[in-house]
């Protein structure tokens, strides 16, 4: 049988997007229009802020919400090095520099107690990474933030729907993005969404992101083609009516694997922060014992889908060594040698889950 019978990931295209896209190809509007404004305002709504403008990726997202945050040249970014690359050259395109900080061992998000040795004069933001599903510790980075007069954007782009002390991911700090790339929790085919309480940031997001123009064909500052079109909103706004219950499954998921792992030898299980719902953009396991290739080699060949999130902590990409870094940061490090990433998307039945479960013992019991 094929290596990935239970796939890392499977995104869920129905009737209704299909639908959708079908509307808008015959409409006349299909590249941004009213469905994209339409799903803007559902999207933000469904975050809890005033403001959503979609742009054409989550890194895409990053970008303008940087550069509407004033941050350029010179400029310094403090944020998590174990995340996707986007995070890190976001910044870089802005020609600012990226500060990476530990990252917490628990949750693999933000250390908040390592935010203010790094702090310079040259500081213009944090952004945290709400990694796997699960915001950072956001009252503390908010605390340190306000402290020193410091934008916070969210890099929200794995945790649609995730929640921090009864506050949505996505409304906490100044600004916040998300992605719709496939494997997401929502999809768009590609996409992004910037979301924001205040106008003023708003408003430079919405000019940064269409060319610089305030009106059609004045262009007042340098701005990008970063729109995102009518076709992918139509899709965006179908799968809003289904985050919720993507993301329950999802969490119910979780919670059966966490149950039947929590006392298997040579893992640990997700950890979650109190006052937290994890939506479990990945369902991530730490090989505590044992070498995690040798892990990774026997899931797959037992057809489990598996996936490393991440391999590389920024840091040691090529272009940042390049670029002279040279940071070794002691739980990212630990973190990118030894965690996997386990399917746990709704289209999981009962029986791929005990499958996952008992491959997971037997590879417990041949490597511990």
């Amino acid at each position: 049988m094929a290596k990935d019978n239970i796939p890392i990931a499977n995104p869920i295209i129905g009737d209704e997007e299909i639908e959708e896209v079908v509307k808008v190809l015959k409409s006349g509007f299909i590249a941004q229009g009213p469905k994209t404004k339409e799903f803007e305002e559902k999207f933000a709504k469904f975050v809890g802020t005033k403001y959503g403008i979609a742009t054409s990726s989550g890194t895409t997202a990053l970008h303008v919400a940087l550069l509407a945050c004033g941050v350029g040249e010179g400029d310094e970014v403090i944020t998590s090095p174990f995340s996707f690359a986007a995070t890190g050259n976001s910044i870089l395109y802005t020609g600012a520099k990226p500060v990476f900080i530990d990252i917490d061992p628990e949750t693999y998000t933000m250390d908040p107690d390592k935010i203010e040795a790094a702090i310079t004069s040259k500081t213009k933001a944090i952004m945290p990474v709400q990694l796997y599903g699960q915001a950072a510790d956001m009252e503390k980075i908010m605390k340190i933030a306000k402290k020193h007069n410091l934008f916070v954007i969210e890099d929200a782009a794995q945790a649609h729907g995730a929640i921090y002390k009864n506050k949505k991911v996505g409304a906490i700090g100044d600004m916040a993005c998300f992605s719709f790339y496939p494997t997401k929790n929502m999809t768009t085919g590609e996409g992004g969404m910037i979301t924001t309480n205040n106008p003023e940031l708003a408003e430079k997001a919405r000019i940064i992101k269409a060319h610089g123009e305030t009106e059609r064909y004045k262009h007042e500052i340098l701005g990008f083609n970063f729109r995102m079109t009518d076709i992918a909103a139509a899709i965006g706004l179908a799968q809003l009516e289904k985050i919720d219950d993507f993301n329950k499954k999802r969490i119910d998921n979780a919670s059966y694997l966490n149950e039947k792992l929590a006392d298997v030898e040579g893992i640990a299980i997700p950890q979650e922060l109190d006052d937290n719902k994890h939506v479990y953009h990945q369902y991530t396991i730490k090989i505590e014992e044992g070498n995690r290739d040798d892990w990774v080699k026997f899931l797959n060949d037992n057809r489990i889908g598996t996936g490393i999130h991440y391999p590389i902590p920024i840091y040691k990409q090529e272009l940042y060594l390049e670029l002279g870094y040279d940071e070794e940061l002691e739980h990212t490090e630990d973190a990118a040698s030894s965690v996997v990433s386990l399917p746990v998307h709704p289209s999981l039945t009962k029986k791929d889950l005990d499958e996952i479960i008992k491959v997971l013992k037997e590879a417990s019991d041949k490597f511990t």
